[in-house]
C-alpha cells in the first residue's frame, strides 16, 4: 500500500494527515517538537498551560469543524471523557467598553448583521449607514476587486471613527497585517465568508480548551487508531528521493514514501528543499515572503476579576484584543492580551510591556490590582505579511509528488487557522488522486 511522508503536525498537517488516512492512505507525521499544534500549540507558563497565542474561530470555518467532526471533537461533543465542550459557539459579538458595542441577533442572514450594525451603541445613524451601505456595495460586486489594493486604501471613504472601532481591528485581526499595507481583496474574502454568509457564518466560536487539544491532540488518537503514525520529537533533517520513493532522515532512515507532504513552517522549508535543484523557484519564492509577529501577554489578577465579555477589543494602546481565560478555560484571573502586527511595542522590554498592557486594562476596569504575575509570548514570525498582489506558493510543486500546506500557501484566505486546515486538505487530495492515478 502507498504511503505518505507529512512533515509538520501542525493544524495544515494533521489535517493532510486526516484527509489522506480517511481515503485509505496510509501517513507517518512527523513532528520536530513534543506539542502538536505548530503556530497554535499549547505552552507551559509556571505550571499554567496556556497557549502560544490567542486564535479566534469563527462559524464561517466549515472545514476545521468538519475534520474536528471526524475526529470526534465538536463544538458539543464532550471533552476527553469530560463535561466540558471544545467550542462555545456565540453570536457575533464585538465590544470596545464604553465606545463601541455590537450584537449579531439570531435572525436569518442578511438580516443578523443589517440589525447589529443599526442597534450598535456608539456608532451614529450616520456611520451606521456607511457600514451597511459599504457591505451593500461589496456584495453588488460579489467582494471582487478589479485589482488588489491596501486595505486602508478600500476603506479611505469610510467615516474615521467607524474605521477605527469595527473594520480596521477585524481586519488586522484576519490578516496580521497593519491595515495601511494589508490586501484589500483578501479582506474582502474574509468579510464574504463570515459576515456576509449566513447567519450561523458569522458566529465566534469560543474555545474552551487550549490549541494542541482542540484538534491536533484528537486528531493524532484518531489517526493512530487507523494505521497511520504521529512521531513526535522526530525533526526531519533531509529528504531524498530513489528508485523506490522518498526516504527522510530523523535519527534514523524512514521511507520509502510514494508522496510527501511539506507542512512544516516555510522559513524552516529552504534546509530540505535547497539540495534538490527542482525546488530553487519554490525557494525563492519563499524567501520572498515577509513576516508579520503576534505578541500575547498573559496578566494573572485575583480570581474574582472578570471581562465584560470573553473577548474585548481595546483601541488605546498596544493591545487590539483582550480575553478573559477565566470565561473561556476556567483559570479565573488570568486574561491575555493580544498585539498583531507590526508596531511600537516591539521597542518595549517583556516587564515594559507587560506593565503598559495593564494600564491599558485598568482603564477598562476601575480599581484594578496590580497583576500577580505576567508572561510576554512573542512569536516573530506569525504569520506572512498579506498585503496586495502577494504570489503565495500553489499547492503544487515542480516535483509530482511533493505538495505543500501551510496558512501561506495561495488560496482565499488569510494566515488563519481556516486557511492552514484548507492548504491540508487540498495537498491531501491532490496526494490521493495522484496516487489513485498510479
Amino acid at each position: 500500500m502507498s504511503r505518505v511522508a507529512v512533515i509538520g503536525a501542525g493544524y495544515a498537517g494533521l489535517a493532510a494527515a486526516v484527509e489522506l488516512t480517511d481515503a485509505g492512505i496510509g501517513v507517518d507525521v512527523f513532528e520536530a517538537s513534543r506539542t502538536l499544534g505548530g503556530r497554535a500549540r499549547a505552552v507551559e507558563l509556571d505550571g499554567l498551560r496556556v497557549d502560544n497565542g490567542m486564535h479566534i474561530l469563527v462559524g464561517a470555518y466549515t472545514e476545521t469543524l468538519r475534520l474536528m467532526g471526524k475526529v470526534g471533537l465538536t463544538e458539543g461533543n464532550p471533552l476527553f471523557g469530560t463535561g466540558d465542550t471544545a467550542l462555545r459557539r456565540a453570536p457575533l459579538h464585538l465590544e470596545f467598553p464604553g465606545r463601541m458595542k455590537l450584537v449579531a441577533p439570531r435572525l436569518p442572514a442578511p438580516l443578523h448583521l443589517a440589525w447589529a450594525l443599526l442597534a450598535a451603541r456608539g456608532l451614529s445613524l450616520a456611520e451606521k449607514f456607511a457600514a451597511i451601505g459599504f457591505m451593500r456595495a461589496q456584495e453588488k460586486r460579489g467582494f471582487r476587486l478589479p485589482a488588489d489594493m491596501t486595505a486602508a486604501e478600500l476603506l479611505a471613504r469610510q467615516p474615521e471613527r467607524l474605521r477605527r472601532l469595527l473594520w480596521e481591528p477585524l481586519c488586522l485581526a484576519a490578516l496580521n497585517t497593519p491595515v495601511a499595507i494589508a490586501s484589500a481583496q483578501v479582506f474582502l474574502n474574509v468579510l464574504r465568508d463570515s459576515l456576509a454568509a449566513g447567519r450561523a457564518a458569522s458566529d465566534l466560536l469560543l474555545p474552551t480548551t487550549d490549541f494542541s487539544r482542540l484538534f491536533p491532540e484528537p486528531a493524532a488518537r484518531w489517526l493512530e487508531t487507523r494505521g497511520s503514525r504521529v512521531l513526535r520529537s522526530a525533526r526531519v533533517a533531509a529528504i531524498a528521493r530513489g528508485a523506490a520513493g522518498w526516504t527522510l532522515s530523523t535519527d534514523v532512515e524512514h521511507g520509502p514514501y510514494a508522496h510527501l507532504v511539506l507542512a512544516t513552517a516555510p522559513y524552516h522549508l529552504p534546509r530540505l528543499l535547497v539540495p534538490h535543484p527542482e525546488f530553487s523557484a519554490l525557494v525563492a519564492q519563499l524567501d520572498g515572503l515577509r513576516w508579520q509577529p503576534i505578541v500575547t501577554v498573559y496578566l494573572a489578577y485575583p480570581e474574582q476579576v472578570r471581562l465584560p465579555f470573553a473577548m474585548v477589543g481595546n483601541t488605546q494602546g498596544h493591545a487590539q484584543w483582550l480575553f478573559d481565560r477565566g470565561a473561556l478555560y476556567d483559570q479565573p484571573g488570568l486574561f491575555a492580551a493580544v498585539i498583531s502586527g507590526a508596531g511600537p511595542h516591539q521597542e518595549l522590554a517583556h516587564t515594559e510591556l507587560a506593565a503598559a498592557i495593564h494600564g491599558e486594562i485598568a482603564r477598562l476596569l476601575p480599581g484594578l490590582p496590580a497583576p500577580l504575575r505576567s508572561w510576554v509570548i512573542e512569536e516573530k514570525r506569525a504569520t506572512f505579511a498579506c498585503t496586495p498582489h502577494l504570489p503565495r506558493p500553489a499547492t503544487a510543486t515542480a516535483c509530482a509528488d511533493v505538495w505543500l500546506a501551510g496558512d501561506y500557501v495561495a488560496g482565499d484566505y488569510p494566515a488563519t487557522l481556516e486557511g492552514a486546515v484548507r492548504s491540508g486538505v487540498a495537498a491531501a487530495r491532490a496526494s490521493a488522486a495522484a496516487i489513485s492515478i498510479k
